[in-house]
């Protein structure tokens, strides 16, 4: 402001009378120094946002990578600052792109013509349709800005290749079902292998497939093929549910007759051995004593064997013939009808 007041000044002097050539040309040095303070002043300082940082270069040369916040640089493009932003995920997209609509405002998606990007051979010579964004941050800005023309394309690039060489080494139906996941996790370790090595100062947050599918002229035979593997998967559980079932049935019942037969043998065994014992202690006595014992043996035997006697008949030689000594049935008739 206090060279503009001077110049002021000047002008309504000048106004009222000529002005000659030395008055003009004060006239332009004072504008022209007016005019450097100003662009020195805005020229001097910057802001960087809180989800970035800048790379500050003076004549080209990288001396400073400041943080978000008020920063001064020399002015009149000695230095300069370019804004990087580093706290947020960025992603690029394949097979697809995801616009905002002017007219909702909300994303629209556009599958439009990426054929090229999203038709891949798998190990076992089918294509399918693979769609899927890659996320990534930015954590080296000078690498970001310095290390390739267009990092942008390169993580494209290198994300393409990648994602066909991993499809191409993997079966197609473990692509389209089970396999996703794994395949997905594969492809981020080796582009971050790759971009350690390019050193672009990124980091890869995730890979993530949206949708891998047959192309669509094959779609309905796929379908014909998922339906026969689900029946055979289906019926194979079943199969394997009632083997389930039978098996440890089986195993029980066998071992329950094991059991059994391992219990009867045994005591069997056991009733041979009390049998065998007896006798032995029966032998011992009888050979202590050998008539007492023989009378005893017989006494106990009788006394077994005649109650299951009906009749007793006695031959004498003498007589010619046998006679009934006793008859013990109607013995026992009358003793029955006694009672």
């Amino acid at each position: 402001m206090g060279a503009v007041r001077p110049l002021e000044d000047l002008l309504r002097q000048r106004m009222r009378g000529p002005m000659g050539p030395r008055a003009v040309l004060t006239l332009i040095g004072a504008a022209l120094a007016a005019l450097l303070l100003l662009i020195a002043t805005f020229s001097s300082w910057y802001t960087v946002p809180t989800d970035s940082k800048a790379v500050v270069k003076r004549f080209g040369r990288v001396v400073a990578v400041t943080d978000p916040g008020l920063h001064f640089k020399l002015p009149f493009g000695v230095e300069t600052a370019t804004i990087v932003q580093t706290e947020r995920v960025l992603k690029t997209e394949f097979g697809f792109r995801s616009e905002p609509s002017l007219q909702s405002g909300r994303t629209r998606y556009d599958k439009a013509d990426f054929l090229a990007e999203s038709l891949m051979l798998t190990g076992d010579l089918n294509v399918v349709d693979v769609e899927w964004v890659v996320q990534y941050s930015l954590v080296d800005p000078d690498r970001w800005l310095h290390a390739s023309r267009d990092p942008v394309d390169t993580i494209r690039d290198i994300a393409e290749s990648v994602m066909r060489r991993e499809v191409g080494n993997t079966i197609g139906s473990r692509v389209l079902t089970i396999g996703r996941v794994e395949l997905a996790a594969n492809v981020a370790a080796e582009m971050q292998r790759t971009l350690d090595q390019y050193r672009l100062g990124v980091k890869i947050k995730a890979v993530e497939l949206q949708d891998v599918a047959p192309p669509d002229p094959v779609k309905p035979a796929f379908n014909e093929v998922n339906e026969a593997r689900q029946e055979r998967e289906r019926a194979v559980n079943v199969a394997e549910k009632e083997r389930n079932e039978v098996l440890p049935r089986a195993r029980g019942e066998a071992q329950q007759t094991i059991s059994e037969a391992q219990a009867y043998a045994m005591e069997r065994v056991n009733e041979a051995k009390g049998a065998a014992s007896r006798f032995s202690a029966l032998l011992a006595e009888y050979r202590k004593s050998v008539e007492v014992t023989r009378r005893r043996l017989f006494l106990e035997e009788i006394d077994d064997v005649l109650p299951r006697v009906r009749s007793l008949v006695v031959v004498d030689p003498k007589v010619g013939g046998p006679l009934p000594l006793l008859n013990l049935d109607a013995a026992a008739t009358r003793t029955g009808g006694e009672r």
